[in-house]
């Protein structure tokens, strides 16, 4: 185990790299870790908090079914930057969830997603900025926007720098019906591609194109 893999055991946060931005990373079946991240960057109820998974086969751990054609989503584009949103399990902390989805991805190659294999649980990967400010791309950053979490313990931010570009594009499973949420990383193209050969498409709201 991991210095960093450690403080994720104790119920501290870390902000790490994943494939796009920095997250703050917090064992998501941990309730004292997750008041310890809502204490750094709380969230309204109406928006719950992505999760990366400790490795594909704890996905069903979290959602109450995985249909077949979120399957196929996930055979295509994980690990990578694709978020599914399904219904959570009774168990789910509610802090995380939206209308009683969950979002969860099993994330791109980075060290959040080498954390949550280490850890052998999923991970918060709320970015790692204030509210109203861009998501950070640096430790530097990230240090600069939580200096008083950092002094005080409450954070541990790991060097280096992410990547950048576009988030993880999210979709939803609405009464049989798969929507984008936001576009991000993976095009709707290439998510048509996936789901017209099984008899699905695509909503697009017209607030996400």
């Amino acid at each position: 185990m991991t210095a960093l893999t450690r403080v994720l055991e104790s119920g501290a946060v870390v902000a790490a790299a994943t494939e796009s931005y920095f997250g703050l990373l917090a064992d998501a079946t941990n309730p004292r870790a997750l008041d310890a991240l809502f204490s750094l960057k709380p969230r309204g109820a109406e928006r719950g908090v992505g999760l990366i998974l400790s490795g594909r086969d704890s996905w069903p751990s979290l959602v109450t079914d995985v249909p077949d054609v979120a399957r196929a989503l996930a055979d295509a584009f994980w690990p990578g930057a694709l978020t599914i949103a399904l219904p959570a399990r009774p168990e789910v902390d509610p802090r995380l969830t939206v209308a009683g989805t969950i979002a969860v991805r099993d994330a791109g190659p980075s060290q959040a997603r080498d954390l949550a294999l280490g850890l052998g649980r999923p991970l918060t990967a709320t970015s790692a900025n204030l509210p109203g400010e861009p998501p950070a791309r640096r430790a530097l950053d990230v240090e600069r926007a939580f200096a008083a979490a950092i002094q005080d313990g409450r954070l541990v931010v790991s060097p280096g720098e992410s990547p950048g570009g576009a988030p993880s594009t999210l979709v939803t499973f609405q009464a049989g019906r798969i929507v984008l949420v936001r576009q991000g990383a993976v095009a709707s193209a290439r998510l048509r591609d996936v789901l017209r050969p099984l008899g699905h498409d695509l909503d697009e709201p017209p607030t996400s194109r």
